[in-house]
Order: structure tokens, then sequence, then C-alpha cells
């Protein structure tokens, strides 16, 4: 793990109060950072190099076992989703008493947890010994799926459930804002096909121009970097825009830090609790917590900008993401190595076509 990604909190703040100077010292900055779509230029560079990054061609190891399969698509798409929605109606939707209706951090929180992980997962699942086979083939399925899903997701959680289940003061609060499934579709279009288009056809000409081993060991390297400075020129740029926001209510990252931090930990240890229990071994479930646990940050950031504009505190929720999810991640990879070593994984079955270990390591 680099020094970039070791510190990206430390990054990530910096950046932030980089953002923050800038928008106080030259408060003309915000137009021309509008004008030059900054932002936007930002976040499709930041959703890049990872779906140039995913190999298609691992899908058949997600498909070979169909048990693990099977689980991966419930945490993902069933637990996950319905978790981040309940995190966000107790914390944000009025019907708590003392803590009242924040839509903007409501719909935040929605637009983050319906997103699945498809580059910081890599990084995680590497350093706890998951199985790189697997966790590759769940990106590469995730990066497909969500271009489908992740719409009707946002509609689904974020604009059909509440009036539906009464709560009359959020809805008030998110009909103020006008969205529409059709601008989230929108968003979605460009900000994560667009940039799948161009990894797919990058990775399909890399290969067969040079070879899979040049794509894998120099291309993919060379552009890695590219999704983390992204986010953080992003951040800079975005908080130059609100810093003001920041500055007049810094509780506010407090306040949504709470429930981001307990979906990360509960979604863990529940799909790792979960892959144990079906018998799958220390790498195989490893890969599918950490990729359960994690979030495409980068897709709710640029989904949320598009649609509510880089000021909005919709916008400003999903920034918090990365801000709480690496340092909770960095944990959890050290609950994951206690664990290996904490509990018998001898009979244990992999996720692989052939039955056998991807990791030497686990046979150690």
């Amino acid at each position: 793990m680099d020094v970039l990604d070791k510190y990206l909190t430390v990054w990530i703040f910096g950046a932030m109060a980089l953002g923050v100077g800038l928008g106080s010292a030259v408060p003309s900055v915000t137009q021309p950072i509008q004008d030059l779509h900054l932002v936007e230029v930002g976040l499709i560079a930041m959703m890049y190099p990872p779906l140039a990054k995913a190999d298609y061609s691992q899908l058949r190891a997600v498909f070979s076992n169909w048990r693990v399969l099977g689980l991966s698509l419930v945490q993902n798409w069933l637990i996950g989703p319905t978790l981040m929605f309940g995190l966000a109606v107790f914390f944000f939707s009025g019907l708590v008493p003392g803590l009242p209706a924040r839509p903007e951090f409501f719909l935040g929180l929605v637009f983050i947890g319906m997103a699945r992980c498809i580059a910081m997962v890599l990084v995680w699942n590497e350093l706890a010994e998951g199985s790189t086979e697997y966790v590759t083939g769940l990106v590469a399925f995730n990066s497909l799926f969500q271009i489908v899903t992740y719409g009707v997701y946002i509609w689904f959680f974020g604009l059909f459930l509440p009036p539906l289940l009464g709560m009359k003061t959020l809805v008030a609060g998110i009909e103020t804002f006008s969205v529409t499934p059709m601008q989230v579709f929108r968003a979605l279009a460009l900000f994560l096909g667009l940039p799948f288009l161009g990894g797919f056809l990058t990775r399909y000409v890399g290969t067969r121009a040079r070879s899979e081993e040049w794509y894998d060991e120099t291309f993919v390297p060379t552009v890695d970097p590219l999704t983390l400075v992204a986010l953080l020129f992003t951040v800079v740029v975005m908080f130059a825009t609100q810093g003001e926001s920041l500055v007049a209510s810094p509780g506010d990252v407090l306040l949504i830090a709470v429930p981001l931090t307990i979906y990360f930990v509960v979604m863990f240890l529940v799909s790792f609790g979960m892959g144990k229990g079906i018998g799958a071994d220390y790498s195989t479930t490893t890969a599918i917590g950490f990729t359960a646990a994690s979030n495409n940050f980068e897709l709710a950031i640029a989904v949320a900008v598009a649609v509510f504009g880089v000021g909005s505190g919709v916008a400003f929720t999903t920034v918090v993401g990365p801000l709480i999810e690496v340092p909770v991640l960095l944990a959890l990879v050290n609950v994951a190595l206690f664990f290996q070593g904490r509990f018998d994984w001898s009979g244990a079955t992999t996720g692989q076509p052939d039955g056998t270990s991807p990791d030497p390591r686990e046979d150690d």
C-alpha cells in the first residue's frame, strides 16, 4: 500500500482545508469552477481507473460457485442498501425524537449506500490477504450490475419508500429538491456509463495490442493513482465552493460519520459471519466481506453533484463518505487478520472453479 493510499484520510482532510481556504481567500473562484465544470472533470477522471482495471474475464470465478455468488448478491444488493436506508431513516427522517429531519443528509446516505465498491475494496482485500481472483470478479460483476440497478435503487429507497412509509416531514424536504428518477439516470449514464465504456475499451484494445501481462503490470499501475489524485482534486474544488457551510457547521461531519461508521462495521461483521457460516474459506470470505462493507463513494459523489449541485448538502454528505470509510476499513483489515488466526478454516471450500486455494498462504 503506497503512501497516497495509506494516508488517504490525512490527504482528504488536507484537501478539505485547502478548498475551504481557497474559497475563503478568493470567493470569486466559485464561478470559474462551475464554468469550467472542474468538479465533473475530476469525477469522471476518478471513475475511469477502477473500470479500466477490472478484469471482466474473472467473472467466471464468481459464477463458478452459486452459493457464494448468491451470498454476495444478498449482502451487496439486499442487506447493504436496506441497512443504509434504515440508518438514514433513524438519524435523518425526523421520526426519532431529538433528531430533526435532514433530507439532504438522508439522500446523501442513500446515494452512498446504493453504490457498491469497485475500487478501494481491492486495497482492503489485498491488505487482509483475501482472494485476488474472487474480489476481481466481484468488482467486475458490481461494475456491470450498478449500471442497470443504481438509478432504480435511488428511486426506490430515496423517492418511493419515504412517502409510502408516511415520513411526511422528510418527504416535504425531499420534494423541495425537485429530484426525478430521470435526473439520476442521466447522471449515471455520464459518470458511470462513460468511464465504463472507456475502461472496457482500454482493456480490450490494450490486452490485444500488447498483452494481458503488459496491461496489468505496466498500464494499470500507471493510471491507478489517477483515482485518488482526482478524488483529492475534486474535494478541493468542491469545498472551495461550499467552504462557508463547512465552517458554519463542522458538527455536521460528525453527525454524518455516526451512521456511516455503524454501516461499515455491521456490514463487515455480518458478511464475514455469513461467509464463515456457509463454509467458505478465509480468502473468499474476506473478499465478499470487504466488497459488501465498502461503497463506491466516487459514484455517489458524481451523481449527487450532477443532480443537486456541487454546493448542496447531498453532495457534502457524499464527500464525507471516503473521509469515514478509509480509517474504518483500515481498522477492519486488522479485524479480518485476527479472524484468520482465531477461527479454524481447515476444510473450508473456496470460490474457485477447481476448488483450489487462490493463495498459497492459506496452505501454511
